[in-house]
């Protein structure tokens, strides 16, 4: 089957990996956002989908407008058969999705119809989710809607962090990814449409929503914590510096008032609305991220010193 693969960062890569190795495929191009600004010198630089596509020798489209007029000739010229879409970053229009006649494919990391939108697996570890997983169906013009081919699950662990468990989640979906391509090119999948019920929403989570809420229950703050790492990242205010917070540990002990710091030999504890938080990771301003505990020790903090 001839197909176009759609994606961009780094979560997509084990997918396209997987159908570039496969006998019963043949990606003729990679779609992929344009080339981004990075780094001190602020140059542009391939997405991770594109920088795999160039060094396997495969064609790389990177169109400005991909619903524009002019690139859904050029891609109705590739004639693929259908097209594989993970983390591409961009909504799919339908002058696009006419194109390919098997449809345009999506690997989503959530377990449709829960937390459809662009943030499922940090949705899932901040709202305690114990089991998620991956879903691959046919792409619709209403967001993340379409009929399901097929599901993989994941445990969410007690410990996990949006990125590691992304990281699991791009892995096995890739697995889901190849099985449905191979079971819509050989007619032996049918796509099931979503049920009706248990549909919720993920949006993008913006830096703002990042920081820290010591009012929130220790569990809300810890799973909150986590959800955005390593992006955004989260972040609270300790007088007038801005630092970056790592993954937090519950703990025992007496109470703290909501962003109340204390330091002991034990590290840094912050207060929450219920039992206080130990610290691991910060990064402060223009520093490399420390173990909370050295930072403290040079901070000199004031006995009222809070986090807000």
């Amino acid at each position: 089957m001839r197909i176009v693969f759609a994606g961009t960062p780094e979560p997509a890569l084990p997918s396209l990996r997987r159908l570039l190795d496969s006998p019963h495929h043949e990606v003729v191009a990679v779609l992929t956002r344009p080339d981004a600004v990075s780094g001190r010198r602020g140059r542009p630089s391939p997405s991770p989908v594109a920088q795999l596509a160039l060094d396997a020798g495969v064609p790389v489209l990177r169109p400005q407008l991909p619903n524009g007029t002019e690139f859904v000739g050029e891609l109705a010229e590739l004639a693929p058969d259908c097209c594989a879409v993970v983390a591409y970053g961009a909504l799919l229009r339908d002058g696009l999705l006419a194109v390919p006649p098997l449809g345009w494919i999506n690997l989503h990391f959530s377990l449709l119809p829960a937390w459809r939108g662009a943030a499922p697996v940090q949705a899932a570890i901040a709202a305690g989710d114990e089991v998620t997983g991956a879903t691959t169906f046919r792409i619709e013009p209403s967001l993340d809607s379409g009929p399901v081919y097929g599901v993989v699950t994941e445990t969410i662990r007690a410990t996990d962090t949006a990125g590691e468990l992304l990281g699991r989640l791009s892995m096995s979906g890739a697995v889901l990814l190849e099985r449905t391509m191979d079971g819509i090119a050989d007619g032996s999948l049918t796509a099931v449409p979503q049920p009706a019920d248990g549909v919720s929403v993920a949006p993008k989570i913006t830096v703002d929503e990042a920081r820290v809420r010591w009012d929130l229950p220790a569990q809300v703050v810890d799973r909150r914590i986590r959800a955005v790492t390593p992006n955004p990242g989260a972040w609270t205010m300790i007088g007038d510096m801005r630092i970056k917070i790592g993954p937090v540990a519950l703990t025992g002990g007496e109470s703290l008032p909501p962003g109340y710091i204390q330091v002991d030999r034990q590290g840094v504890r912050v207060g929450t609305a219920t039992l206080p938080v130990l610290l691991g990771d910060i990064q402060p301003p223009g520093k490399k991220a420390m173990k909370a505990a050295d930072w403290a020790r040079g901070a000199r903090l004031d006995e009222n010193a809070s986090a807000q």
